[in-house]
């Protein structure tokens, strides 16, 4: 492990993303950047299914994002980044994403930021 990302796991709520993590998980992050190109956005909206097998998902990570698991794919190892673009091409803010990752509802969540009617 990286020196500087030492004891890292130990705080509750991080989940590191170094150079091990991005490889192992490294097939479902490039199925969700593949969401920028609009085909390949077409071709998920359509049948998610086919095209995760055709990616070559694992039945954990295929499970995870037909659940919509924002935290459980966080945990393993999609980048937040290209989860934001699985997050808009399902129609989900990121307030929703984060709400879900905290186990809250939207309106929950909002009480507890300082603009609490935003959506």
């Amino acid at each position: 492990m990286n020196p500087q990302l030492e004891g890292a796991e130990q705080l509750e709520g991080t989940y590191v993303f170094d150079l091990r993590v991005s490889n192992r998980a490294l097939k479902i992050n490039r199925f969700f950047w593949r969401l920028t190109q609009p085909a390949w956005r077409e071709r998920f909206v359509k049948d998610e299914a086919a095209l995760m097998r055709e990616a070559g998902l694992s039945d954990e990570e295929r499970a995870l994002v037909r659940a919509r698991d924002w935290i459980g794919l966080i945990r393993h190892g999609v980048n937040f980044f290209v989860l934001e673009k699985f997050a808009r091409v399902v129609k989900h803010t990121n307030l929703e994403v984060y709400a879900s990752m905290r186990g809250e509802s939207l309106e929950d969540f909002l009480q507890t930021r300082r603009v609490p009617d935003a959506k």
